[in-house]
């Protein structure tokens, strides 16, 4: 469950509530966090998400000292397919990071956190947004030249070390 308090959202935030509303109703697929219910109350905007007992990919890179080569292939080739998923969409996610895929209970992954990605964005159509997490940012995003769904597949070669890193263990 997603609980936001209305009065503590700006008005981007709410806008960014709706656009993460509005793409979770869209997108059905198995590597992506289905969602079951969006409602307001007076006070308050709840998205129900699935509940998934496998963490997410940061604790578990942080608690396992080496992943299996098996895992590592799996995760990334899972996480491949849910990204081509969105952007055959036209949906650029922007925020890919180890702390935004989940694990179910069976070890596949969910791709989760919709709250930084756009709709209706392509080659001809960029987005100019500076957003997501530094370290996974792609140079156009940094430079704010427009960027389209290139600028995940950047963020999916920032992060493949981090989860190879769980493969060779920590230095």
């Amino acid at each position: 469950v997603r609980k936001l308090h209305k009065k503590s959202l700006k008005l981007a935030d709410r806008v960014r509530t709706k656009m993460e509303r509005d793409i979770l109703v869209e997108v059905n697929h198995p590597f992506i966090v289905k969602l079951h219910y969006a409602f307001q109350t007076e006070g308050k905007l709840y998205l129900i998400l699935d509940f998934l007992r496998g963490g997410d990919v940061f604790t578990r890179l942080s608690k396992e000292v080496l992943f299996t080569e098996e895992d590592v292939k799996f995760y990334l080739a899972e996480l491949a397919l849910a990204l081509d998923h969105l952007h055959q969409l036209g949906i650029v996610y922007r925020d890919l990071k180890p702390e935004n895929i989940l694990l179910d209970e069976i070890g596949h992954i969910k791709l989760t956190d919709f709250g930084l990605s756009k709709e209706s964005v392509d080659q001809e159509k960029k987005a100019y947004s500076f957003c997501g997490t530094v370290e996974y940012m792609a140079p156009e995003v940094v430079n704010r030249r427009g960027h389209s769904q290139s600028a995940d597949w950047w963020s999916y070669g920032v992060l493949m070390p981090d989860i190879l890193g769980g493969l060779w263990g920590k230095d």
